[in-house]
């Protein structure tokens, strides 16, 4: 990835991730068994703001998300490799169609629910879709945090495409995966953390 990427045409790429989010769920799941990862390069330094699909988002009052990549040491020492981390920040819950404002702010923003990315195939449990990476939150040392039980896959929109990606998500509670929903991910900001 180059480092002067940038969004080249971020109204665009918004209402895209809005015509995404009006998806079926079969419209979704399609994405998914199609879709392919995004590579390491794509995600890394960037942070992305995210919408969670669904009834249940809204209700609990998480529609709305920023999530990042980044290089840099691993927080458990066991786990597949290669891989990359990420984490999640709070955002204001001001309605999909508005700008994303991190929590407590975008200058300092909350870094939580962190995760090792890998790819699926890797993953003796969680390959549903073996073409995605794999968000695994019990590898990102997060203690009693109940993000630990997330496993989310994530796959590219398009195939020419990283700007847009959809995500599906699930808990891991031992013998038992329950859906938790989908998830779609817009390119936003350029960041420096690694951990």
């Amino acid at each position: 990835m180059s480092a002067n990427l940038v969004v080249s045409n971020p109204a665009a790429l918004r209402s895209k991730a809005l015509d995404l989010y009006s998806a079926t769920s079969a419209e979704l799941e399609r994405v998914m068994r199609e879709g392919e990862a995004p590579t390491f390069d794509e995600l890394v330094g960037w942070e992305w703001d995210g919408v969670n699909v669904g009834f249940v988002p809204g209700l609990l009052g998480i529609r709305k998300f920023r999530k990042g990549f980044y290089r840099g040491p691993n927080r458990v020492s066991d786990g597949p490799e290669p891989c990359v981390h990420g984490y999640n920040i709070p955002v204001r819950q001001n309605g999909v169609e508005n700008e994303h404002s991190a929590k407590p702010s975008d200058a300092k923003p909350k870094r939580f629910g962190f995760y090792r990315v890998h790819a699926a195939s890797l993953s003796s449990r969680h390959n549903d879709y073996p073409k995605a990476l794999l968000l695994d939150y019990g590898l990102g040392a997060n203690g009693l945090d109940p993000s630990r039980f997330l496993r989310d896959f994530l796959v590219k929109v398009s195939a020419d495409s990283s700007d847009l990606l959809l995500g599906k998500a699930y808990l891991a509670l031992g013998v038992i995966r329950p859906f938790v929903g989908y998830f779609i991910l817009r390119r936003a900001l350029r960041h420096e953390f690694a951990g």
